[in-house]
C-alpha cells in the first residue's frame, strides 16, 4: 500500500468497509442496483488497480470492457478481492503515485459505498461522523452541488440541519428544500434518495420528481 501512514478519513473508511465486506460475505445486498458485496468489492479494486479498465466506469463506450474485468474479479475468491481493496492501490497507479489523491478522491467514494453496504442491511441507523469529516462533506456539497443535481427537473436548495448553512444546488422553479445532516444530503445528492434521512419541503409534485431524478456524477 502506498498511502501515507498517517490516518485519514479515506483510510478509516477503507478499513471499515473492508471489515464489513469480511463480516457479510460475498452475497450480501448493496444499494448499487444488481450488485452484491462481491460485485462492489470488485468494482473498487478495478477503480484503483486496473488502469486499463477503470476509464469505463465513467466513459460509456468503454463500459463493456470494464464490466468484463469486474466480473472476472468478482469470480475470484472473495477474501482475495477484499484483501486487495484493503491493501490499497499499487505503487505505479495514479492513487499510488500522487500524494494526497487517496484522501482527496476516496473519502467521499468510500463513505458512499460504505453506506451502500450498511444501508442495504436490516436495522441500519445513520453513523455519527467526526465533526471535521462532516464539515468536509458539506464543503463538497457546496462546491459540487450543481454537478450532482444537474439532472434534477426542479430547483434544489440544500439546508444543513442544526446550522444556518444553506447551498443552492439547482436554480429552477419550482424548488425543493432538502434538509439533513451533511452525510445524508451527500447520499441524496449521489442518487440514494430512498435511503437518505432528509426532509423535503416544496410542491408535492416537485418533491416526487426530485425523488425519482437520476442524481450524482
Amino acid at each position: 500500500m502506498t498511502q501515507a501512514t498517517q490516518e485519514t478519513h479515506a483510510r478509516a473508511e477503507r478499513r471499515a468497509l473492508s471489515d464489513l465486506f469480511d463480516r457479510l460475505g460475498p452475497g450480501a445486498p448493496t444499494l448499487c442496483a444488481g450488485w452484491t458485496t462481491a460485485d462492489l468489492a470488485a468494482h473498487l479494486v478495478v477503480r484503483e488497480r486496473r488502469v486499463d479498465a477503470s476509464a469505463g466506469i465513467a466513459v460509456k463506450f468503454l463500459a463493456p470492457y470494464t464490466r468484463s474485468v469486474q466480473n472476472q474479479l468478482a469470480a475470484r475468491p472473495y477474501p482475495e478481492v477484499v484483501g486487495m481493496f484493503r491493501e490499497g492501490p499499487l505503487r505505479w497507479t495514479p492513487y499510488g503515485l500522487v500524494p494526497g489523491l487517496d484522501a482527496l478522491v476516496n473519502t467521499v467514494e468510500f463513505l458512499i459505498h460504505h453506506e451502500d453496504v450498511r444501508r442495504a442491511q436490516p436495522g441500519w441507523e445513520p453513523r455519527a461522523l467526526p465533526a471535521d469529516l462532516d464539515d468536509m462533506l458539506w464543503r463538497r456539497l457546496k462546491t459540487g452541488g450543481r454537478l450532482f443535481f444537474r439532472k434534477s427537473p426542479v430547483g434544489v436548495v440544500l439546508r444543513r440541519v442544526g446550522t444556518g448553512d444553506k447551498a443552492g444546488a439547482k436554480v429552477a422553479e419550482p424548488a425543493v428544500v432538502v434538509t439533513g445532516e451533511a452525510q445524508e444530503l451527500l447520499l441524496f445528492a449521489f442518487g440514494r434518495q430512498d435511503h437518505a434521512r432528509v426532509t423535503l419541503d416544496g410542491d408535492p409534485d416537485a418533491v416526487d420528481r426530485l425523488m425519482k431524478a437520476p442524481l450524482g456524477m
